[in-house]
């Protein structure tokens, strides 16, 4: 088997020029390059990438870090990270931060297991994160806003799209709308609420205390979200939903109860996962681009490993999906015009 040795002297150049050479370096001549490669051509040589990897202190991996990983709400994220991920050769791993500190996660932020890491999971403190952002190790930080060097912020506009869906429910003559809220520790969560309340208040709407019941981003916390409506005889004339899973929860509900999602009661969504557009009814949603947030994520890992590294975040928008899950109010205003 060939060795670099046997290429620099085929080459006749030193066995640096040849290693320069073969990693397109710009230390060597175009003239150089091209002896060299032609050498290695015929000599059939192939690099030890392990070696050269060991020497470059790298691992060809790109880390990725979510909350969950058994969620629909991630597919189309991971999908737009591995179509980047792919073109460069490089692995994917993602991994699950539940157990916060000691978890794997952690682990691989401390011991730089990979050559940079997207970040969606807002248990994973930012001391954590900050120790292990550097030069030679990225990070990009998803719907979270961690000024520093070496992280990149991607954020959706969270509040704007709630604000969206709550005055679309409002134009359709919505008054009494309740919200169902995610875990309270989210920023996600706590940016929509924002955004729910302010379109509330535009329209001289007062937010009641019973309006609001907790969920967790599951179905069966919409399910039972739902369930404790019923329950207390307090039901709305619509629910904005912090996302879609605990809005397609609600509708298992309101199904059970005999309680017609889209005509009885209308029903917002967040996040437009897959299942969204195939339940019955059909979920009106605020849409994130999830496919376009994963590739814009690896994109930035991998011009921060080149030396590019943005000064300012990337700010994604959002966009309202209409379906018929809050139809029936606009069909009876329409008959009433």
């Amino acid at each position: 088997m060939a060795t670099i040795k046997d290429v620099a002297s085929l080459a006749g150049v030193a066995v640096s020029t040849a290693s320069y050479a073969l990693n397109g370096s710009n230390k060597v001549s175009e003239e150089t390059r091209k002896r060299v490669v032609d050498a290695a051509r015929k000599l059939n040589y192939r690099p030890n990438g392990i070696a050269r990897d060991l020497k470059l202190n790298r691992t060809n991996t790109i880390g990725l870090m979510l909350s969950d990983l058994s969620g629909p709400f991630y597919s189309e994220l991971i999908k737009g990270v591995q179509d980047v991920t792919v073109t460069h050769g490089y692995d994917l791993i993602a991994v699950s931060s539940i157990g916060g500190r000691g978890s794997t996660a952690a682990k691989f932020l401390r011991e730089k297991r990979v050559d940079g890491v997207i970040i969606l999971a807002h248990n994973i403190e930012n001391s954590i994160i900050l120790s292990a952002a550097r030069k030679d190790m990225p990070v990009v930080v998803l719907d979270r806003s961690l000024a520093a060097d070496h992280v990149i912020n991607i954020l959706v506009d969270n509040e704007g799209g709630a604000y969206k869906a709550v005055s679309y429910l409002l134009s359709l003559g919505y008054k009494k709308i309740f919200y169902i809220s995610g875990p309270k520790v989210s920023s996600d969560n706590m940016k929509r609420f924002h955004g729910y309340k302010k379109a509330l208040e535009e329209q001289g709407i007062e937010f009641l205390p019973n309006w609001l019941y907790q969920g967790d981003f599951t179905r069966t916390g919409g399910y039972y979200a739902a369930k404790s409506m019923i329950m207390q005889s307090n039901l709305p004339d619509a629910i904005f939903s912090a996302n879609d899973e605990m809005a397609i929860g609600v509708i298992d509900a309101f199904k059970e109860a005999g309680i017609r999602v889209g005509e009885d009661i209308g029903l917002v969504g967040f996040d437009d996962i897959q299942l969204a557009e195939y339940v019955s009814p059909p979920l009106t949603t605020v849409r994130q681009p999830m496919r376009e947030m994963g590739t814009l994520a690896a994109q930035q890992i991998f011009h921060s490993i080149n030396g590019i590294f943005p000064k300012e975040c990337i700010f994604l928008d959002t966009q309202l999906i209409i379906r018929e899950s809050c139809g029936w109010r606009k069909r009876k205003l329409s008959q009433i015009k």
